[in-house]
């Protein structure tokens, strides 16, 4: 299971990064509009990623404090 929490974060990191280069693509056309909705889907990405990453996290350690 971590593996696949891993991989959402991930996904969610690389469309973060995505959205934020749409944002200042938008930004320097003076489109601050759509720079604020790209930048805003980033953030809604970059949360979405460090909750996938922290339950992986989380998930690794219970696995690891198993096998003791």
């Amino acid at each position: 299971m971590p593996k696949e929490t891993h991989s959402k974060a991930a996904d969610h990191h690389e469309n973060a990064a995505k959205a934020h280069r749409a944002a200042a693509e938008h930004h320097g056309k003076n489109d601050h509009a759509t720079a604020h909705e790209h930048s805003a889907k980033a953030q809604e990405h970059s949360s979405r990623a460090h909750q996938h990453s922290a339950d992986a996290h989380k998930k690794s350690a219970e696995k690891h404090s198993t096998k003791k």
